[in-house]
Formats: structure tokens, sequence, C-alpha cells
């Protein structure tokens, strides 16, 4: 099976979310179990720094008038050796900022041609005008960023057509431009239409995946479900709603090779996951040093890694503040996002810094140390497409507190009655988002802290927790095997 994956992110070359850790993930899990994949993604500065094996193997033009030739280097993902195709185009990818936004934190002004051309280098490459022989016959997208490919290949109707599949990351990111767009990208005018590209009168790169793609996937079952309808489907619930039978939620995995203690390099003490009691203290303890937290094992650790924003709940952790400091708590955050709410985090810091310690920006290092260091992980999502903290949180033995949507429903167990008496429980969760019910549940998480044979069973069920993407990767092959006796020619619009 040929499979051409592509992704504008991919760990450990580029990323920004769990988009990057999916990318960067699962091709290898694939790869293990017997797939042909290729990954595609741009050739940002930090991607031809880090691949491996680089050789331009091909030559795609300037299909977009830039006066700059598209060349694609063919390489390996370090770690895993995935093959690799980073299309490089410097106009485009060789800039300062962000994968998306500048240094200002502004979206860079020319994202239309960034990912339209990643789109179009996807397509170009699955057809019989491909400058490279290796053909995929299935082409696996993934979020806005590429989702006009498959609008390409419908457009330019190839003699031979793969089978296309996409998946939502994360639905509130849609990839919106004015119509004006659709001639400078190159695609026919008569696309756009309600059942195409258009979306309130623009241009949709999101809705030209959902509409055009063979099959939908998107990262769990719950959210699979949510997003058929409002407020989750983000205006685009109809259409779901009417692909239900084309699209499948299929649960994120964690990548075992990168997030364990036992060999993390980023921890001062390492530990196996079965036997984390005194690894994790010893973790606790360095890093409340680090960040200039008392040096208090009874005090409650929460931790946060996380974009810091209203979707992800952090204005409620911000809410609750002064209520889970006099329950002795101590807050460590890692992240960055909204203005607003960065300043009320570094307020809280700096009024108690012996409770609250907040590092603005994103650090792999710290995300890790975090984890390891403790007790609970917060992660309060209004929604949450599958979530992939959880997971890891799991394996170092930190019990997540979180909101009970999407893939978190999925996979968090609750400490309740039940759950702790058939000792399934392996965290704590809240229905209603608002910040009394997440107070609330951190109130129930610190009592059971304090009851440390009852925390100790909980933690060994989170310990205990596999997640690994083997699992995932055999319905994404099951999948795939599924579309290809019915690629070739073109899409059935019946379809849609």
């Amino acid at each position: 099976m040929r499979v051409l994956f592509a992704s504008s992110e991919v760990f450990p070359l580029a990323k920004t979310g769990g988009l990057g850790d999916v990318s960067g993930a699962l091709p290898a899990a694939l790869t293990e179990a017997g797939t042909d994949i290729r990954v595609l993604m741009p050739a940002y500065p930090e991607a031809l720094d880090l691949a491996e094996g680089k050789r331009q193997v091909g030559d795609l033009g300037d299909p977009f008038g830039l006066g700059d030739t598209v060349s694609l280097v063919s390489a390996k993902l370090p770690g895993s050796g995935v093959p690799l195709w980073l299309l490089d185009c410097p106009a485009l990818y060789r800039r300062a900022g962000g994968l998306y936004q500048d240094q200002a934190g502004n979206d860079h002004p020319d994202n239309l041609l960034r990912f339209g051309l990643l789109s179009w280098a996807a397509a170009r490459l699955s057809t019989e005008d491909s400058p490279v022989k290796w053909r995929p016959q299935v082409l696996h997208g993934n979020d806005w960023q590429t989702g006009l490919a498959p609008a390409y290949l419908h457009a330019w109707e190839p003699t031979e057509r793969p089978a296309s599949v996409f998946t939502i990351h994360n639905i509130a990111y849609q990839g919106v431009f004015p119509k004006e767009s659709v001639p400078r990208l190159g695609l026919p005018w008569e696309l756009f239409q309600m059942e195409g590209l258009e979306f309130y009168d623009q241009l949709s790169f999101l809705k030209a995946g959902l509409f055009y793609s063979d099959r939908l996937t998107t990262v769990s079952p719950r959210y699979a479900r949510e997003i058929q309808a409002a407020p989750h489907g983000s205006g685009m619930e109809g259409l779901l709603a009417h692909r239900a039978a084309d699209l499948d939620g299929i649960l994120n995995g964690a990548d075992y090779r990168v997030w364990t203690p036992d060999s993390d390099p980023f921890l001062p003490h390492t530990y196996a996951p079965s036997d984390f009691s005194a690894g994790k203290a010893a973790n606790k303890a360095a890093l409340q040093a680090e960040l200039g937290l008392a040096i208090d094992p009874a005090a409650p650790l929460l931790v946060v890694v996380s974009r810091i924003n209203d979707l992800k709940g952090l204005d409620m952790v911000l809410a609750a503040m002064p209520a889970l400091l006099r329950m002795g708590a101590q807050v460590a955050v890692v992240g960055t996002g909204d203005h607003s709410l960065e300043e009320g985090f570094r307020a809280a810091a700096a009024t108690s810094p012996r409770q609250v310690a907040v590092t603005i920006g994103y650090s792999e290092k710290l995300a890790h140390q975090l984890l390891a260091a403790g007790d609970m992980l917060l992660m309060p999502s209004r929604f949450e497409p599958c979530g992939l903290t959880q997971f890891y949180a799991f394996r170092y033995g930190t019990v997540p507190v979180v909101h009970a949507t999407g893939g978190l429903a999925d996979t968090v167990v609750d400490a309740t009655y039940d759950g702790l008496m058939t000792g399934t429980a392996t965290g704590f969760t809240f229905e209603h988002a608002n910040a009394g019910a997440f107070q609330w549940c951190v109130e129930r998480a610190v009592g059971l802290f304090r009851q440390p044979e009852t925390w100790t069973k909980i933690q060994k069920t989170c310990v205990a927790q596999d997640f690994s993407w083997k699992r995932s990767a055999a319905r994404y092959q099951a999948l795939y095997q599924g579309l290809v006796p019915q690629s070739g020619g073109k899409r059935r619009k019946g379809g849609v």
C-alpha cells in the first residue's frame, strides 16, 4: 500500500501542536506495519536543517508565478527514518517567524499561497504528471493546509486518480480566504459553489477537503459525533452530517519513543513508569526549586501544558486560581496564546511566586519536566478533538483533570465511586464548562491526593494505559485497504 501523507508540520522538524506530533508518529507506526509511505511537508528552514540524507529529486516548476522554482527534496525523518519529501520554495517557506504567523503574531499575509502550494504539490505528486516515479494509491491530507489537494484532483481529472482521505485535527481552523483567490490558485470558478469550495461567499480550504475527499476521519470517536452538530461543527456541521457515512473517528496515539520517563533526556531523574513514586518525587523537588516554588512534597502540583486561550479553558484556570491556592496547591504553566490571559497568569505568578510559576512560550524540555513532576494535569478544554497530553500524563503517572469533551471524554475515566472500586479510574472529569464546575473537580482531585493509598491506585491505573500508535495505525491501514479498489477515475459526486 503506497500512501502520500501531507501535513504542514511534522515532529521533530516543525511543530506548533498536536498536528505535528501526529504527523511524526502515525507515519512511523504505519511504516512499521508495512505501509510504503512518503510524508510531504514544506521545507521550512528548521526542517531543512534537521532532515537527514537530503537530495533533490524533482522540479515542480513555478505553478503560481512567483518567480521561484519549486523543488522536491527527498530526505528521512530523524529518529524514525520515515521517507520524507520537503517542498522547497524559498519565497514562501524560508523566513523568520513561526509556521503560520510572523514574529509579531500576525498570520503570514501569503498563507493562501504557502498552503495552496502544499495542496497543489500533494495533488501533482499523486498523478501521472509527477516528476518522480513513486506514485501513491492513497493521498492522506491533514487539516485545512492540505484541504485543496482533493479539489485539484477533481479539477484535473487525472487518468489514474488516487483515493483520498482527509483528517480533521481541529475544525475551528478552516483556512478561509477571499473568493478572488480561486483563480490565483489555478482552480476553476466552477468549483466555487455551495457544493464545492464556497463558504459564506469565501474560499475555504477546509471545506474543500471535507467535500472532495473520498473518506473523512477525525481524531476521536466522540469528536466525530460532536462536529456533526452546532456549536462544535463550526459551520461545517451540515456537510459533515450529510457525509456521516464517510466519517470515522480514529483515536490518536502517543509516541512512546518520545514520551516515556525511563529514557526521557529532558528529565533530571528518569524512572520506570511501573515504579514511579521515587522518580516523580525527585523530579517534583527539582522542578519546584528550578521554578522558585516552595519545595513541598505535600503540596499538590497542578501543571498546564497548553495553548493559553479560552478554547483550552485557561480562563477557567485563571478564574479558579484563588481557590486553587487556598487549597494549598501549586500551579505551573507553560504555553503561549491570548495576551490578556498571559498577563493574567503573569500577575498570578507575581502575586504568589511560591505557588504559581508561568513560562510564556513553548518549551519541549519544560513540557516533559512538568509532566514528570506534576501530580495533576489540568485540561479544561471547552472542546478537544482528541488531546495528546493526557496520554503523555498517563505514562508519567500524572493524573488528568479534564472537561468531558471530545477525545478527553473517550480516554479519561472519572474517579467516581464505581471507577475507584473497579480500578478503572484514570482521572477526574467535569461536564459543564465553567469555572465553578472546574474548581469542584479540582477539589475532588485534591481531596483524593491527600489519601495516598487511593491516589497511588489511580496513578497505577494511569501508567497501565496503552495508547500507542499501533492500534490507530491498524485502523488507518484498514481504511486505506477499503478505498484502494475504488480508486481511479473521477470522484463520485454522490458521496457528498
